[in-house]
């Protein structure tokens, strides 16, 4: 398959009449605008690559199939690394195959459509949930559930290795963003529990149809091992949320109602090795981890 010949990809005239032959209009409530421009789709499959033979790609929302052809393309060189694109759009997952098939036909194998929502995907099995150990996530994100989208995925796939995502230009800062920023917060705590995020890159709005009202740029990432304590990630995010639900706050304060009284707060962020007076924005992963950890010792009475 290594041999086949590459995908024609989809330029503005393509995206429109696929859509127009289908009647899509891009809808708003799902985030819907597609890449026309097939440098943009080619640049995110080039940083989302090189694969590796078996490597399964989780393309979310592949809308009209010009991220799918240029994934197929970048990985056909990999044997038997395939693409699953997952769409919620009932006719979009019905048109894919046909696209592939005629733009890609020597690799239309290589490709599996999934109907479902990503928001609710897990690794299977079952009849919408088929079993799939990815290794790479590449996608042009809905811009409202970007960050929720690749948490629940790195969550869900401890197989994922690495992921390319395209998100809006202030989602991205935030993502990458490390203590210290003024746009570090909560998603960039969560995501640095599970990966090292980078700037990939700037996408203009003249890409997409219909044009966005907002900048969108690249957002590399790859997995790491999270924090070494004893908490859960579920008790470490808890410290998160709480840490900026009143950003501005000490973690004296901000962490009261989490702990139980700012007394209580005080002396779980000092158990922790971490100031009472620091606020959340300045702790990186392991502080948050290790004061979800100190709650738990000293609720245990492990901690004096």
């Amino acid at each position: 398959m290594s041999g086949a010949a590459p995908a024609r990809l989809l330029g503005a005239g393509d995206v429109r009449a696929i859509a127009a032959r289908i009647g899509v209009r891009p809808a708003k409530r799902l985030g819907q605008n597609f890449v026309v421009e097939p440098g943009t789709v080619r640049q995110i499959a080039a940083l989302a690559g090189p694969f590796a033979p078996n490597d399964v790609i989780l393309e979310i929302g592949p809308g009209l199939g010009s991220l799918t052809l240029a994934l197929l393309e970048a990985a056909a060189p990999a044997p038997a690394a395939r693409v699953v694109a997952v769409e919620i759009d009932p006719v979009l997952a019905a048109e894919l195959p046909k696209t592939i098939a005629d733009r890609a036909p020597g690799l239309a194998d290589r490709v599996s459509v999934l109907r479902a929502d990503a928001l609710t995907l897990t690794a299977g099995p079952g009849p919408e949930a088929p079993l799939i150990h990815p290794q790479v996530i590449a996608a042009n994100l809905p811009y409202n559930v970007a960050v929720p989208v690749v948490l629940r995925l790195l969550a869900v796939f401890p197989s994922l290795r690495s992921g390319v995502v395209m998100v809006q230009a202030e989602v991205a800062d935030r993502m990458c963003a490390g203590p210290g920023s003024r746009v570090y917060g909560v998603p960039s705590a969560k995501l640095a529990w599970h990966a090292q995020a980078r700037p990939a890159g700037t996408v203009p709005r003249t890409v997409f149809w219909p044009v966005p009202n907002v900048d969108s740029k690249l957002v590399a990432f790859t997995r790491h091992d999270p924090p070494v304590a004893a908490a859960s990630r579920t008790e470490v995010f808890s410290v998160i949320d709480a840490a900026f639900g009143q950003r501005r706050k000490t973690l004296r304060a901000a962490l009261s109602t989490w702990a139980g009284s700012p007394d209580a707060a005080e002396r779980i962020v000092r158990a922790a090795g971490v100031s009472p007076g620091a606020r959340g924005e300045s702790l990186e992963i392991a502080e948050f981890a290790r004061i979800a950890q100190a709650k738990a010792s000293l609720a245990e009475g492990r901690l004096q």
